[in-house]
């Protein structure tokens, strides 16, 4: 019997005390080194936490402390993101490196502090430095503190359900052998659901994940897109999905029979097993929006077996999405509303402080002398300004002591010269392909309200590109394709119960209007979740300035904080 849920007083369900318990600070030790895996036929060494992949689970409630010890044992400079949590007064915990930090170097190690304020559900942390993210990650689950509750029934269990990648190669490699000749980064050859690649690729029959059910109960998945560069589809055979959060903030109640995600989102899905005692397959393959442009094309599955199943039942196998439907992929994004009322739900800002229309698309730019790169390489830029990093000091650093030189404050708030974003007849004009480079930001005051248009261009193709925002989430007021026009688009902005989320995948050869609230003094950066796009320049920044009150001001940083 199929089962509605709302968010209802009498609905809720205690977690597991019925009155308060005190915040608690919450230790973990990560020791990052060599690990010798053997996946896909091959032998080799990979970058991971605590000797496991994916790495530790972290749990912790609302208003906890997390003290985390990183460990750097491996080869590699690295830096350790918490994909997601605000870092309130706390950005020198932020980690992507050259924004917050400079990166902890092998044989050094970095103490990570923070407070989880205002946020509940599923985030998860990873490497911010190349293409380590494919195998340091792991998921950051924030449940309700203690007398509190979900605005849904108290599942049976929860399920960190992580989708990563996995090339046969060393991804430090794979970076760099990109950078150097200028060309796209090697695809990977697997996608794997918690670390395991699933029956359909070579010598995995038994590297599958499983997961037991039984029937009646209803267990909540928090599913992760690990992925580097792929957004993918995620869908169960024969059972339908109930979507009750997203990037760590709740949802209206939405019925689905597949889920979409872009790297760095998180959707979780209450999945009852209400069909017959058997076993079902769980897959996940790509979407893949840019015209004409390679991609993984595989399947990564696992298994879920019901109580009783019969172990020489063959699972049946849901029938995945085409890797261009754009439709469904829409759909899903486009449908999901936010929970008014519900817990940390925040009203939409109506007055706009600052205004913004960001371009957003990839590029080219000239072959540096004396290299192997052969003819002009891949760049990408937002309002035709290719961001490059800081290389001596953090801008986190430079926005404390007040260091110029580090970054300008110029980030052009829209287009520096205006065309037809989305009409492909743009890459016959030469010089529109090649942006500068530059460390442009903009600076906001305190409590300021940011609106941003996202346009997507169709330089060199248009794709789906997932924007990440750090230090905020912002409430996702309207999307669709094509040019945003103000005069119509506007009509369709939801103030009412718009979703709220950390990434936002702008739809291909289209646009999307986000806001948030600047209340969070530091330096925050924006950057597009494929993870060769932010080398090649999709980025920008936010300095936001102290507030009035010690409480709104920005703390020096910690005394271990890594040096350049």
């Amino acid at each position: 019997m199929e089962r509605h849920f709302f968010f209802s007083a009498c609905a809720l369900l205690l977690l597991a005390a019925s009155t308060a318990s005190p915040a608690r600070v919450v230790e973990h030790k990560f020791y990052v080194q060599n690990l010798t895996v053997n996946k896909l036929c091959n032998t080799q060494i990979i970058t991971a936490v605590n000797g496991r992949l994916p790495g530790p689970t972290i749990r912790v409630q609302e208003g906890d402390t997390l003290l985390v010890h990183v460990f750097n044992k491996s080869p590699y400079n690295l830096s350790i993101h918490w994909h997601g949590v605000f870092q309130r007064l706390s950005g020198w915990a932020d980690g992507p490196s050259m924004i917050t930090q400079c990166p902890i170097r092998p044989g050094c190690k970095y103490i990570y502090k923070f407070t989880i304020i205002d946020q509940e559900g599923t985030l998860w942390w990873h490497a911010h430095v190349s293409f380590l993210r494919a195998t340091v990650y792991g998921a950051l689950i924030i449940r309700p503190r203690g007398g509190h509750s979900y605005p849904f029934p108290m599942p049976y269990k929860e399920v960190p359900i992580l989708l990563g990648e996995w090339w046969n190669t060393n991804v430090f490699d794979v970076e760099k052998l990109a950078v150097a000749t200028g060309a796209a980064p090697n695809l990977s050859i697997a996608y794997t659901i918690n670390g395991w690649p699933g029956d359909l690729y070579p010598c995995s029959e038994n590297q599958m994940y499983k997961l037991k059910l039984l029937q009646g109960r209803t267990y909540l998945l928090r599913i992760i897109n690990a992925a580097l560069n792929h957004e993918l589809f995620f869908k169960i055979a024969n059972h339908k999905l109930t979507v009750v959060s997203i990037d760590a903030r709740y949802t209206q109640p939405y019925v689905t029979n597949v889920v979409v995600t872009a790297p760095g989102q998180t959707v979780d899905v209450l999945l009852t097993a209400d069909q017959p005692v058997g076993s079902y397959y769980m897959a996940a393959t790509a979407y893949a929006s840019a015209d004409g442009v390679l991609f993984d094309n595989t399947t990564t599955r696992g298994v879920l077996a019901y109580d009783g199943a019969p172990s020489s039942t063959t699972p049946l196998m849901p029938v995945l999405p085409d890797f261009n439907d754009t439709l469904t992929a829409h759909k899903f994004y486009s449908n999901l509303t936010g929970l008014v009322g519900g817990p940390h739900w925040e009203p939409v800002p109506l007055k706009v402080d600052h205004e913004m229309l960001v371009t957003i698309g990839l590029g080219l730019e000239p072959c540096p002398a004396n290299t192997s790169c052969k003819g002009p390489k891949l760049s990408a830029s937002m309002n035709n300004v290719s961001f490059v990093r800081p290389t001596s000091l953090s801008m986190l650093q430079a926005f404390f002591f007040n260091v110029n030189g580090v970054y300008t404050t110029d980030f052009p708030a829209k287009p520096t010269i205006e065309f037809d974003y989305t009409n492909a007849s743009i890459n016959n004009n030469i010089p529109m392909l090649f942006a500068p480079k530059g460390t442009k930001v903009t600076k906001v005051k305190f409590n300021s309200t940011v609106e941003i248009i996202f346009q997507n261009t169709a330089i060199l193709g248009v794709e789906n590109h997932p924007m990440h925002l750090h230090g905020f989430d912002f409430h996702v007021l309207a999307q669709g394709f094509g040019n945003y026009n103000p005069a119509t688009d506007r009509k369709k902005h939801n103030f009412i119960n718009p979703q709220m989320r950390n990434t936002i995948a702008v739809p291909a050869g289209g646009w999307a209007v986000t806001r948030f609230t600047a209340n969070n003094p530091g330096v925050w950066v924006l950057h597009c979740h494929l993870d060769m796009h932010l080398p090649l320049g999709l980025a920008t920044a936010f300095v936001v300035e102290n507030g009035p009150t010690p409480e709104t001001t920005l703390p020096p940083p910690p005394v271990d904080l890594p040096q350049c």
